[in-house]
C-alpha cells in the first residue's frame, strides 16, 4: 500500500478557511482520506486572498484545498446544520478553524457532536487556542510571527524587523495539526474514543522555534539578529562573490582546516579566535573581514565548483525559477499538476515521499462543486437534496429529479 491510500475510507469534514486547517485537510487527503470541504455558499475568506490569482482564482485557495471535494451550506440554516451533523455521525475526523466558541453556536462543537459519535476526532484550530487569555483575540501568520518572537530573530543585525516570506505560523500549524490528528485517530481506532485537539497558531510557532528558545532557557539570552548565519555554528553563512552570494557550512574542524587551505588562507586554522567552533561563534565579524574579500574575487559558480570538490557543503542563494530547473528538483518528483474547473493547470509541490507522488491529485474544488454527491454519499436522499437546494442551504449543480 503506497502513502497516499493509507487513509483510504477515513471520512473528515473540513470547515476550515483560509491556510492553517486547509493544510491540515489538505494533507490528510493527500493521504488518502475522503476529505469534504464545508465552506459558506459563496466560499471561504482564503478565496478572496490575492494577489496572484489564476483565471480569477486565488492562488492561496487553489494550493492549500487539493485533494477534497466541496460542499457550500449555509450554517445559518438550521436545514443545513441538520446535514451537517448528519454527517458528522459519519465521519472520523472534523477541522475546523472558526474563533473559539463559534462551532457551538451552531451546535456543531465537540462535546455535541462527540455526544453522538464518540469515535470523532475533533481538531480545532485558532489564534491563541480554545482557552486561556488570548482565546477571543484574533490573529493571522505575521501577528503570530510577531507575538511568538519569530519575527526578533531574522534580518540584519540592526536592520528592521522582518518576517518569513511565506505564511510559516500558519504552514507549521497545519503540519502540526495533521501529526496530532493522525495520532488521535489511531487512538480512536484502539479505543472507540475520539479527542479535541486545541491546535493553536502561537503554539506551534513557538515549537518551530524549539532550538532558539532551548537556547534561551540556558543562557537567558535574546538571539542575535544574524542574517544568514547560525547562531550556534561558523562559518554556517552566505559570503558575497564576485557575481552573487554562496552559503558555506563549514564549521567542523576538519572541513574548517581545508576551506583555510582551500581559500589560500593555511594561517587562519592556527589564529587564536578561530581556533575553534565556538571561538568562531564569538568572533563572527572578524572572521567575515577576513573571509569576504576573497570570496569576492572569483564567481559563485568558482567557488561552488572548488569548495564542493574538497568536501565543504556549500550552495548557491536559489531563486524558485533556479530551485525548479535544479537537477535535484527535477528528480525528487515534488512538482504536482491538477487541472482546475476555472483556474486550469495549477502547478504546486506535492507530497513528495517516493511512490507517494504516483497517485492523481484531485484539483482545489469550486464552492459546492461536489454537494449533492457528498451529501448524497453520506446517507441523505434525493428529495431531501433537492430540498435543501430549494431552500438555499446548500450551493451546487441540481440533483436529478
Amino acid at each position: 500500500m503506497m502513502l497516499r491510500d493509507s487513509l483510504s475510507g477515513i471520512r473528515v469534514l473540513d470547515f476550515s478557511h483560509v491556510v492553517a486547517g486547509p493544510v491540515c485537510g489538505m494533507l490528510l487527503g493527500d493521504m488518502g482520506a475522503d476529505v469534504c470541504k464545508i465552506e459558506p455558499l459563496d466560499g471561504e475568506l482564503g478565496r478572496t486572498i490575492g494577489p496572484p490569482w489564476q483565471n480569477g482564482e486565488s492562488v492561496v485557495a487553489l494550493s492549500v484545498n487539493r485533494s477534497k471535494r466541496g460542499l457550500a451550506v449555509d450554517l445559518r440554516h438550521e436545514a443545513g446544520r441538520a446535514a451537517v451533523r448528519r454527517m458528522a455521525l459519519q465521519a472520523d475526523i472534523l477541522v475546523e478553524s472558526f474563533r473559539p466558541g463559534v462551532m457551538r453556536k451552531f451546535g456543531l462543537d465537540a462535546p455535541s457532536l462527540q455526544g453522538a459519535n464518540p469515535r470523532l476526532v475533533y481538531c480545532s484550530i485558532s489564534a491563541y487556542g480554545q482557552s486561556g487569555p488570548g482565546r477571543d483575540k484574533p490573529g493571522v501568520d505575521g501577528v503570530i510571527q510577531a507575538v511568538a518572537g519569530l519575527m526578533a530573530t531574522l534580518g540584519e543585525e540592526n536592520g528592521s524587523p522582518a518576517k518569513v516570506g511565506i505564511p510559516i505560523a500558519d504552514m507549521a500549524t497545519g503540519y502540526l495539526a495533521t501529526v496530532a490528528t493522525l495520532s488521535a485517530l489511531h487512538k480512536a481506532r484502539e479505543t472507540g474514543r475520539g479527542q479535541h485537539l486545541d491546535m493553536s497558531l502561537f503554539n506551534a510557532t513557538v515549537m518551530l522555534q524549539h532550538l532558539g528558545m532551548a537556547f534561551h532557557f540556558a543562557t537567558g539570552l535574546e538571539p542575535a539578529k544574524l542574517g544568514s548565519a547560525a547562531p550556534y555554528a561558523a562559518p554556517n553563512e552566505a559570503f558575497p562573490t564576485a557575481d552573487g552570494w554562496i552559503m558555506v557550512a563549514a564549521y567542523q574542524p576538519a572541513r574548517w582546516n581545508r576551506l583555510c587551505e582551500l581559500l589560500g588562507l593555511e594561517d587562519l586554522s592556527r589564529d587564536a579566535r578561530f581556533a575553534d567552533n565556538e571561538a568562531r561563534v564569538g568572533n563572527r565579524t572578524a572572521l567575515h573581514a577576513v573571509l569576504d574579500p576573497v570570496f569576492q574575487r572569483f564567481s559563485t559558480r568558482h567557488w561552488l565548483d572548488r569548495l564542493s570538490a574538497g568536501d565543504i557543503l556549500c550552495a548557491p542563494i536559489a531563486s524558485y525559477a533556479q530551485v525548479r530547473a535544479s537537477a535535484e528538483y527535477q528528480a525528487g518528483g515534488i512538482e504536482i499538476e491538477t487541472e482546475h474547473p476555472v483556474a486550469g493547470t495549477v502547478r504546486m509541490p506535492g507530497l513528495a515521499f517516493g511512490d507517494a507522488t504516483t497517485l492523481p491529485y484531485r484539483a482545489a474544488p469550486t464552492p459546492g462543486q461536489h454537494s449533492a454527491e457528498i451529501l448524497a454519499e453520506y446517507g441523505i436522499d434525493a428529495e431531501d437534496i433537492r430540498a435543501l437546494q430549494a431552500c438555499g442551504a446548500i450551493r451546487g449543480p441540481s440533483i436529478n429529479p
